[in-house]
């Protein structure tokens, strides 16, 4: 029986009807990593000994369980970003090539009582901080659809793992589609969730504990199902909220018909490749004609391109406390000879990094003002779907920093850092966004759209995901390893 790109749920079910042990799951996963993760470098860390011994230690309780949890003897990768006890924890970045977690993060806890075996730890660029996945200790991890191409970032490895069929599940995080780019790239499902629905304590460096503005961690997967699945297992208060509980809204998305849908194909502030516009307005039509209520022109009240602006101001305030002082101090030098209006990539981020609060106080009331134009607009809408990123997957390119390179979009050149205008334009509000898959380029590489939800209607968005993967078009391996 082959379960390489059966689905996390699917894998349980085996289990749970005993047609499948935990050990044999693991060992089938552990055996495709072994025969083709040399090429595509997407488990960097393996952990194969503990996973065994942990799937042979559920077989033995699953005879003592009068109910299994949900992910019970589920093979998952989570991203080398998250504590897991025992393994290193570096970021990609060499001074912390030693960085032992003593413990797990809150969520792969919750993650491993839920029954998940956890196979080893997925690639990332240095710091998290590009859409490619390479970095000077575990080097460059390649797209299963084509490996002389990125599979994003920085959950670059998760999604490569999942596209490969080398486990069922993977754990991510994202500040500026880190999760959705890869998804985006490699052609599977991944949730960001609204803002502070998943504690991240664990994921993170230098043992802060501390959550960053805007980041969010998440589920990966090869399908919505199992996106709603891993939501429910990661999401929740930590030990220091105990004065709320989660209790997101079930979704009442059953079908297409009545579904108010806003469709946003383009922007001239980051243009998009013509066949991922092209297939957004045949989206657009399919749903119409499955009676959906479908507005290519419908947007929140506020002006695009400040809303840019403002994510960019405080994405690299947010990202700030992981920078150097002496690169902070390269900034400030920057900055004193730049002119006001310029909006240069470099500019950009040295404003942020560098912001006084005063001035941050201004930008996050900017903002607030803006997540109520988003309040208002899903009065009238149920989502709205857009781009994650310009182009399917680009060529690697590591020369310089990910603000000086370009692609070409529609034989033009593009600042790779535009994209993050797709990327913020979801999460600097803090709503939840899940990305899947759209179509195909003629070469086959996949590409993804975002289907963005109010504030807290997380599984109101992945259930509009399932639907389309029904309907529309759902994950589809790629060729040179469906075998």
């Amino acid at each position: 029986m082959s379960i390489a790109f059966a689905a996390a749920h699917r894998v349980a079910a085996l289990v749970r009807a005993g047609r499948l042990s935990a050990l044999e799951a693991a060992d089938f996963y552990i055996a495709r990593i072994e025969a083709f993760d040399d090429a595509v470098n997407a488990v960097v860390v393996r952990d194969f000994d503990r996973a065994r011994a942990r799937a042979k230690q559920l077989d033995r309780a699953k005879k003592k369980l009068s109910k299994l949890p949900p992910l019970f003897g589920v093979p998952m990768t989570v991203k080398e970003s998250y504590d897991v006890e025992g393994l290193p924890t570096t970021w990609g970045v060499e001074s912390a090539k030693n960085n032992i977690a003593k413990t797990d993060a809150l969520a792969i806890e919750r993650l491993k009582a839920a029954g998940v075996v956890i196979l080893g730890k997925t690639n990332v660029p240095a710091m998290l901080a590009d859409w490619q996945s390479y970095n000077a200790i575990y080097g460059t991890t390649g797209n299963p659809f084509d490996l002389t191409r990125s599979p994003g970032g920085s959950s670059g490895g998760s999604a490569a793992a999942l596209a490969a069929g080398f486990s069922a599940l993977d754990a991510g995080s994202d500040i500026g589609a880190s999760l959705r780019d890869p998804a985006h790239y490699c052609g599977i499902y991944a949730h960001k969730p609204s803002y502070g629905v998943c504690s991240p304590r664990g994921h993170s460096l230098n043992g802060n504990v501390a959550p960053a503005d805007i980041s969010c961690i998440g589920p990966m997967a090869r399908s919505a199902r199992d996106l709603a699945i891993g939501l429910a297992t990661m999401a929740g208060p930590d030990a220091s909220e105990t004065g709320w509980q989660l209790n997101l809204p079930k979704s009442g998305v059953t079908s297409f018909q009545g579904l108010r849908v806003a469709i946003m194909p383009d922007h001239e502030i980051c243009p998009v490749s013509n066949e991922i516009s092209a297939s957004l307005h045949e989206l657009g039509r399919f749903l119409k004609k499955a009676g959906a209520k479908v507005s290519l022109t419908a947007r929140p009240a506020f002006d695009a391109g400040a809303a840019y602006q403002n994510y960019l101001l405080l994405l690299n305030a947010a990202l700030s406390a992981r920078m150097p002082e002496k690169v902070i101090d390269r900034m400030r030098e920057m900055l004193a000879g730049a002119h006001p209006g310029d909006r240069s990539p470099a500019v950009m981020t040295a404003r942020g990094n560098t912001i006084e609060h005063r001035l941050w106080l201004r930008a996050n009331e900017e903002r607030a003002r803006m997540r109520l134009a988003w309040v208002a607009f899903f009065k009238d809408y149920d989502v709205l779907i857009s781009p994650v990123g310009a182009t399917a997957a680009v060529p690697h390119d590591h020369s310089g920093n990910m603000g000086e390179r370009t692609i070409e979009v529609n034989g033009k050149p593009l600042n790779v850092a535009d994209q993050l205008f797709w990327a913020g334009y979801s999460c600097n509000f803090y709503l939840p966004s899940t990305a899947a898959p759209l179509g195909h380029m003629a070469g086959g590489l996949p590409y993804g759209m975002q289907i963005i939800g109010a504030p807290y209607a997380d599984y109101s968005t992945i259930a509009v995901a399932a639907l389309l993967e029904k309907a529309w078009l759902g994950f589809v391996p790629p060729a040179a390893y469906d075998v």
